[in-house]
């Protein structure tokens, strides 16, 4: 049998072969399918009615609220109760409502573990590879078919292999390594393939980093982004009191062959910060130094994690926002924000003069009472900054680490956040 990538080895057990080739088409058999309120149940129950089928296994679905909460009118407010009326009518126990936000509650519930193929209906599903997992995204059609069959087709994909070598300087974070990728390979870099991501910059990092990472193989235009799980994969499981299986059994084998192999050195790396309307459109912190943000956002999947909120505390310790300059922060999860509160960082935040929204997806996703009004500019932690996603047309969105949206808020204009760390280290 020929070497196989950790992709390949996760596809040929799913598929019941022994080995897979990239370019094959063959069927999965689904491990778990994740749905939230906006593209699961409204959209699902209507094709499942048609069809006079109900789910293949209510114990391999999860459905967790996070775009509609809390709801705001009275399309919300349907919306949610449709969702939570679906969920019992299909006996689904694993419903997740007002937890937070999907891609963080998945993994914090302990329903992920290394070698499982997951779908998820949302485009950010890549995030369980940091877990070891194939996850993927898919529409709704498609997710109808996986409830019905519990199976889904794939075309195997090349797999490639981005390596950073080194340590990451205090800092710098996996934000700045995904906006500096989104420039340097391009959106569509990932060529919707397996995007794996190595290296001992990578070994280094958290579980809550590493899902940031994986979670914007999306932004590279990948398929899947993945993490071989370790050491650290298994101590993240084992205290939330999962299984982490055998590990070592999901490890790429020596030699198996990759598409492209890139390698970058993580000590070199600077904060990085892009412009509107595009992550690919990514430069040195420092380059945006003349650019005043009247919003500073900590938010979101990839922005708003305990890591995250722990970042921004790093440098809102003892500061206040700068006037007009409005920070607004939506904690990941309920899990996360209670952690953070119980450590003392969430109350650094608000002592700062952050305003605290609620754990959903917020205006990230261009959702809620604080969408971005005209022309108004904005940092964000978030992963994406196309135009208009999280309010008005005219709204300008700059995309960064938390560390560096903390530190714009308190400057009152976007900086390189080390020269902030730096002060507080003087003090």
């Amino acid at each position: 049998m020929s070497a196989l990538t950790l992709a390949e080895k996760i596809i040929a057990r799913a598929a019941g072969r022994e080995s897979v080739t990239p370019g094959e088409i063959v069927t999965c058999r689904v491990d778990l399918a994740m749905m939230h309120d906006s593209g699961g149940p409204r959209r699902v129950k209507p094709i499942l009615e048609r069809l006079g089928v109900t789910v293949w296994d209510p114990d391999k679905v999860v459905v967790i609220t996070d775009h509609f909460v809390p709801a705001n009118d009275a399309g919300s407010r349907e919306i949610l109760d449709l969702t939570r009326d679906w969920v019992a009518e299909q006996g689904i126990r694993a419903f997740h409502d007002r937890e937070g936000i999907c891609h963080v509650v998945l993994p914090q519930s302990g329903h992920l573990r290394p070698g499982m193929l997951v779908v998820g209906g949302d485009s950010h599903s890549p995030t369980g590879g940091a877990f070891g997992c194939y996850m993927f995204g898919i529409g709704a059609t498609e997710m109808a078919g996986v409830l019905v069959t519990g199976e889904i087709w794939l075309k195997v994909p090349e797999t490639i292999r981005i390596e950073w070598r080194g340590r990451l300087s205090p800092g710098v974070v996996a934000k700045d390594i995904m906006l500096f990728l989104c420039t340097r390979l391009g959106m569509d870099g990932g060529r919707y393939q397996a995007v794996e991501y190595a290296g001992d910059a990578l070994a280094a990092l958290s579980m809550q980093e590493r899902m940031t990472l994986c979670n914007m193989a999306a932004e590279l235009g990948g398929q899947a982004g993945l993490i071989a799980p370790d050491a650290v994969t298994a101590s993240y499981l084992e205290g939330i009191g999962a299984d982490p299986g055998d590990v070592g059994a999901w490890q790429g084998d020596p030699g198996a062959a990759v598409a492209e192999h890139h390698t970058f050195d993580a000590g070199a790396l600077t904060p990085q910060v892009a412009a509107p309307h595009s992550p690919a459109l990514a430069a040195p912190a420092a380059d945006f130094a003349g650019v005043r943000p009247q919003v500073a956002y900590i938010g979101a999947c990839t922005g708003a994690k305990l890591d995250d909120l722990r970042m921004a505390a790093e440098v809102l310790r003892g500061r206040k926002v700068a006037p007009g300059v409005e920070l607004l922060v939506a904690p990941a999860s309920l899990r996360d924000q209670e952690a953070a509160a119980a450590e003392g960082s969430l109350g650094v935040l608000v002592e700062a003069g952050a305003k605290l929204l609620p754990n959903a997806c917020g205006i990230c996703a261009g959702y809620g009472d604080d969408r971005l009004g005209e022309d108004v500019v904005c940092i964000s932690s978030t992963a994406r900054n196309f135009k208009g996603r999280m309010g008005a047309a005219s709204s300008q969105v700059y995309l960064a680490s938390p560390y560096s949206v903390a530190a714009a808020a308190v400057a009152g204009r976007i900086v390189d956040p080390r020269e902030i760390l730096a002060e507080g280290k003087e003090r």
